[in-house]
């Protein structure tokens, strides 16, 4: 379908465009941006008026649930979030079930995605087999399959010299390991250390559990060459380290999730379920410190940390829940709330969740380096449409997400989220649409 969508803003932070022009889109791809032939004849024209068009989101964290665990979100269920979020390209984590850890199992993820045609799923294999953090995986038949890097998801790797290995395999090939800072020892609580947990009795996860396991990972990347993106970083000693890191010039990438950006231990409140997450919400100087990190460049990436949770393994005491909350329709209006509140530019605010996690991953998208989370002419038509002055309150019976639990419910906090997703074209497709 030949698609124009005219007079709308367009903003590209990869780019630093930002301006009114008209989009002419074919064959799934951008033709113009601004001087469309007078000739192109549309077979939809879309109007944008009053709408910014900006690349597709790119989230570098959304758990789906299948394989395993269809009753809290299946594939047609959690990809039909993620087209009304403005999300089209997509990393999930290994942590299925079974777990991603053959190629098979990659094969036919990501030929359900392919067919449903809502968003681009770019799997994570598994770095040892069954999440076990024994013996390594078959990296290079697994990304043949299609993976994009390797990782543990929330399954630690206890014995460093397995760590050791799977990094140096790693660096031979030129992968990417993600790795969530936390020591398996240390972190073995439900909230984050500090008065709240102590007030309410809730066993403790102290900082010393991000930064231990962060000072291995750096030696280790020091040894070996590999190259590490760190998963959801949530405390303000954990950023300086990366700082520093980074500094040193390793090869290291990280990102922070919407939870730990807006909140903190406090919004736990009365042992509210809804806050029961991974990594725990921090203090105020935390959440600080990740916003200020995302902003300076520091951390690289915001996402989602999408992970439905069916009403049975929510609805339990705080520290019997399960962990995790649905993100995937949130992550643009949180986004913009972030760059709002540290005074940055649209164009700022959009590069975390677009041009950002793309620099992240790098070459493992193959011919999509060089187009996705970008607006350019000749690259993929995935576009976002959203509303920059929309206001509206979430109301959890109205996400497409299976899962319907989430801390930024209107019911719980009282605050209207800014910005809402008009429209989503993957591959120059309309996967979402609002009109």
């Amino acid at each position: 379908m030949k698609i124009l969508i005219k007079n709308g803003r367009v903003v590209d932070p990869a780019s630093g465009r930002d301006e009114s022009a008209d989009v002419a889109i074919a064959a799934g791809r951008i033709l113009t941006i601004g001087n469309v032939n007078p000739d192109f004849e549309a077979d939809r024209v879309i109007d944008a008026q009053g709408l910014v068009v900006a690349p597709g989101l790119v989230d570098l964290a959304a758990r789906l649930r299948e394989p395993g665990h269809e009753h809290e979100g299946m594939l047609e269920s959690e990809l039909a979030a993620a087209a009304a979020g403005g999300v089209t390209s997509l990393v999930c984590p290994p942590d299925t079930d079974p777990p991603l850890d053959e190629p098979g199992l990659v094969d036919m993820l990501k030929f359900r995605a392919r067919k449903l045609s809502r968003c681009r799923l770019f799997p994570l294999g598994a770095l040892t087999c069954g999440l076990q953090g024994k013996a390594l995986t078959e990296m290079a038949e697994l990304t043949e399959s299609g993976c994009i890097g390797f990782a543990q998801a929330e399954a630690p790797v206890r014995d460093t010299q397995v760590l050791l290995r799977a990094l140096q395999y790693a660096s031979t090939y030129g992968y990417t390991v993600w790795l969530r800072p936390q020591d398996p020892w240390l972190g073995a609580g439900v909230a984050a250390s500090g008065a709240v947990a102590t007030r309410l009795g809730l066993s403790g996860v102290p900082v010393a559990a991000e930064t231990v396991a962060l000072h291995t990972i750096f030696e280790l990347v020091r040894s070996t060459g590999a190259r590490v993106h760190l998963c959801r970083l949530s405390s303000a000693e954990g950023v300086e380290l990366l700082r520093q890191a980074k500094a040193q010039g390793l090869p290291v990438t990280a990102d922070v999730s919407i939870n730990s950006l807006h909140l903190t231990d406090v919004d736990i409140g009365f042992f509210n379920a809804a806050m029961r997450l991974t990594p725990p919400l921090r203090q105020q100087r935390d959440r600080d410190a990740l916003r200020a990190a995302l902003a300076d460049g520091t951390i690289d990436a915001l996402v989602s940390d999408h992970t439905p949770v069916d009403e049975d393994a929510k609805n339990l005491p705080f520290a019997e829940a399960e962990p995790g909350a649905t993100g995937l329709e949130l992550l643009l209006s949180l986004a913009l709330k972030w760059g709002h509140d540290q005074g940055l530019t649209l164009a700022q605010s959009l590069s975390r969740v677009t041009s950002g996690p793309v620099a992240v991953l790098g070459e493992a998208l193959g011919s999509l380096a060089s187009s996705a989370g970008r607006l350019v002419e000749g690259g993929v038509a995935d576009i976002c449409l959203f509303d920059p002055q929309a206001q509206w309150g979430l109301e959890a019976a109205q996400l497409r997400s299976q899962g319907k639990h989430t801390p930024f419910a209107f019911e719980l906090t009282g605050s209207m989220l800014p910005g809402r997703v008009v429209a989503t074209l993957v591959a120059g497709t309309v996967a979402h649409e609002a009109f």
